[in-house]
């Protein structure tokens, strides 16, 4: 962090306003403000008393520590993590502020150490957890003015996640609109703040939804794991991934003809020209459950557009240009596989 990330973190972190900070060092609100927006920097006279009026070394506050590598900052948590087994919370507390005292400028560091010290708090009883709460909620609140948006991420999601076992159902919300919408997370924690709230039909679309799209995904990447093995010439574990294909779109009710799919690739590469020929023929009778998900209990408050009889019979007539390819070229001279492609 740079000089006035370092003031704007820790003045923050001491619940002080600009105002105050201004009042204690003797010059003016616009002056704390411009140090903390980079528009102007202190005068090196006041950099003693910043820094003692933050509780921080000149070093921390002129950003002198390096920034920590991924390994580093992984020793330290570890660290951590034994600390909280065999010190009391007072001395694991008193650790993580020296700690983050020397690396300022590692929001990273700040966040996973929230989430240690928030998960022994509501783990031990023996706790006081009302009694941590707000320097908790000062290191989540510190990450999430990272400029990695993994960490500002993570940082409202935990933000989020503190709001709504306080039952503070509008800062949760909060700290949920701040989550970047390509984190998928965010649906998930929308249909929680919706349960929690009593909006039931809501909550139950956006858990479906989310079922619905790690289908998806899901199916992508085993896909992907099969035509890789497929390069490797590793036919073993290219079946293991279609069977598990075929036993993703049943655990998800996406219908037989989906369940097909995956297995007919399998056969073909293989040339199982019995295999495959009857795996065609029932790819193609069951074309028209090629949206039975949508009838499914598991999706029943989502809306499905119906595709029209065009549609299907088009995608028909897709179906038999491929069966026509060179990946079934080894059944041609077959007559019940030239009948049904011609």
């Amino acid at each position: 962090m740079q000089i006035n990330e370092v003031i704007r973190t820790y003045r923050k972190a001491k619940n002080m306003t600009q105002e105050e900070m201004a009042s204690r060092l003797g010059v003016t609100a616009p002056a704390v403000n411009k140090w903390e927006s980079g528009a102007t920097m202190p005068d090196i006279t006041l950099l003693p008393p910043i820094a003692r009026l933050l509780g921080i070394s000149l070093d921390t506050l002129l950003s002198f520590q390096d920034e920590l590598k991924p390994e580093e900052i992984n020793a330290l948590i570890q660290e951590g993590g034994r600390k909280l087994k065999e010190t009391s919370y007072e001395e694991m507390l008193v650790w993580v502020k020296e700690i983050l005292s020397t690396y300022p400028n590692c929001e990273m560091l700040a966040w996973q150490f929230a989430v240690l010290l928030d998960g022994r708090r509501l783990t031990d009883a023996a706790e006081d957890g009302g009694k941590y709460e707000e320097y908790i909620c000062s290191l989540y609140v510190r990450a999430l003015e990272s400029r990695e948006e993994k960490i500002r991420n993570a940082a409202a999601g935990s933000l989020f996640r503190f709001y709504l076992r306080k039952k503070e159902y509008g800062k949760a919300e909060e700290y949920l609109n701040r989550l970047s919408q390509r984190d998928p997370a965010g649906k998930q924690m929308q249909a929680q703040l919706c349960g929690e709230r009593g909006q039931n039909e809501e909550a139950c679309r956006l858990y479906e939804e989310i079922l619905f799209s790690c289908c998806q995904y899901a199916s992508g990447a085993l896909h992907g794991l099969y035509l890789l093995a497929g390069k490797e010439n590793d036919r073993e574990r290219a079946q293991f991934l279609a069977d598990k294909q075929e036993e993703l779109a049943r655990c998800f009710e996406m219908g037989r003809y989906h369940e097909i799919a995956a297995r007919l690739e399998a056969a073909a590469e293989e040339r199982r020209a019995e295999e495959t020929l009857a795996l065609l023929k029932e790819l193609l009778s069951s074309l028209d459950q090629i949206r039975a998900f949508a009838h499914s209990p598991l999706y029943c408050h989502m809306n499905f557009r119906e595709i029209s009889e065009s549609f299907q019979e088009e995608l028909r007539e897709a179906l038999l240009k491929s069966f026509r390819a060179e990946t079934y070229g080894f059944l041609k001279g077959n007559e019940e596989w030239e009948r049904l492609v011609n």
